[in-house]
């Protein structure tokens, strides 16, 4: 079981939230908000809300706690860019870019381990 959450067009560099996402990984959703929490970058905060998002998304669809999801996947992908100039020297434009990321989170859920039931051995008596 899988549940996928797509945010498209955060405002911010894609480069900037691809800097948190090798430690976050290898976390699980719930200890990775913990340290995004904390964490002083800005793209933490837009992180754990998508991380926030996807987990509540995950826990609905699921019926499951919080413990048993896990990410599949993690990935920033790049979005539009938005152009603009600026005039420079001699009226020449600067070229203004900026940037858009899309976020795709997959969550999974882990299956509880299920406990096998003790058959108990009659003995006959012979």
């Amino acid at each position: 079981m899988e549940s996928k959450t797509y945010l498209k067009n955060e405002r911010i560099s894609p480069k900037k939230v691809r800097f948190l996402v090798p430690s976050i990984k290898k976390m699980k959703p719930t200890q990775a908000l913990d340290y995004l929490f904390y964490s002083p970058h800005h793209s933490a905060k837009i992180l754990y809300k998508a991380i926030h998002s996807a987990l509540s998304n995950a826990k609905q669809s699921f019926k499951v706690s919080e413990d048993l999801i896990k990410f599949k996947s993690l990935s920033i992908e790049e979005g539009q860019k938005m152009k603009r100039y600026k005039p420079g020297g001699r009226g020449t434009p600067k070229p203004i870019v900026r940037r858009f990321a899309h976020i795709r989170i997959i969550l999974e859920a882990e299956r509880p381990a299920v406990q096998k039931k003790s058959s108990k051995v009659s003995l006959k008596k012979t």
